[in-house]
């Protein structure tokens, strides 16, 4: 069995989006670690999908702000939903299938995309 790699938690971050099948963190580190890669958004019946991409954004922001911050224990399918648009890597040498990756957020295309997320009135 292959080494799993170490996994940076990020404590108070939420688990997911209540109410919903959607998590927004892991419990424990998978030796295999999802590559991150930009995967295209469609729009689906399930209005659940794009509320945890919203509640996903507005999470960050008030956790990490403008700054970057490490994956670690963050959901890989939920960042791929964002990366490479409002998502972006944050350092030179950027490992795709690291825990340690750094990535930051595209404030400017977030706020374009997902106005809600910065709205301090709205609950998500």
């Amino acid at each position: 069995m292959a080494k799993t790699s170490e996994m940076p938690k990020h404590r108070g971050f939420p688990a997911g989006l209540l109410g919903t099948q959607w998590q927004f963190t892991l419990r424990r580190a998978n030796s295999d670690v999802t590559k991150l890669v930009s995967i295209p958004r469609h729009r689906t019946m399930d209005q659940t999908v794009a509320l945890a991409d919203i509640g996903f954004v507005k999470a960050l922001w008030e956790y990490f702000g403008a700054e970057p911050f490490e994956r670690g224990n963050l959901d890989g399918e939920r960042l791929c939903r964002l990366f490479g648009r409002e998502l972006l890597a944050a350092e030179r040498g950027f490992d795709p299938a690291s825990y340690t990756a750094k990535l930051k957020i595209n404030e400017k295309l977030a706020r374009k995309n997902f106005p809600q997320a910065f709205d301090d009135g709205v609950e998500i």
